[in-house]
């Protein structure tokens, strides 16, 4: 299967049937990120314990990519330590920005789809938002019950 098609396929899936677009009940960090150069606008809720993250959700409204990207990282992050879970934060920043390696990006699993996206500049802040959100809520900023 070509790139362009698993991409679409991928993409597609995750923005029409996202497993993590819902409000968690009780939320322990809660970030809200906003692109406004095109109106994409979420709100991410993480449950954390002992260092793991046990849970994770979003809430708004955005362009297929934003939407997708941010379903496909709570994939990848819930069950992971903060740290690996801002690892892997890191590698997806720098793959989109075409400057992860081959064994990164696969670490990246679906959301490695999204590489093809460094080539489409006005499309990048999409994809990096709910990432970027991600770092947020670690970062000390968010709310913290």
């Amino acid at each position: 299967m070509n790139n362009r098609t698993y991409y679409n396929e991928i993409l597609t899936e995750h923005n029409m049937n996202p497993l993590h677009k819902y409000a968690l009940d009780k939320p322990v960090k809660i970030k809200r990120g906003v692109n406004p150069s095109c109106g994409d606008d979420i709100t991410l809720q993480v449950n954390v314990e002992d260092g793991v993250i046990t849970d994770g959700a979003f809430v708004g409204d955005g362009c297929a990519i934003s939407q997708a990207s941010a379903d496909m990282m709570l994939d990848l992050i819930i069950g992971r330590k903060v740290e690996e879970a801002l690892e892997l934060k890191d590698i997806f920043i720098r793959m989109i920005h075409g400057e992860a390696s081959d064994e990164e990006i696969e670490k990246l699993e679906e959301a490695s789809s999204l590489q093809d996206i460094s080539h489409m500049p006005s499309r990048v802040k999409c994809a990096v938002l709910g990432w970027h959100t991600l770092e947020e809520i670690f970062a000390g900023n968010d709310k913290e019950k």
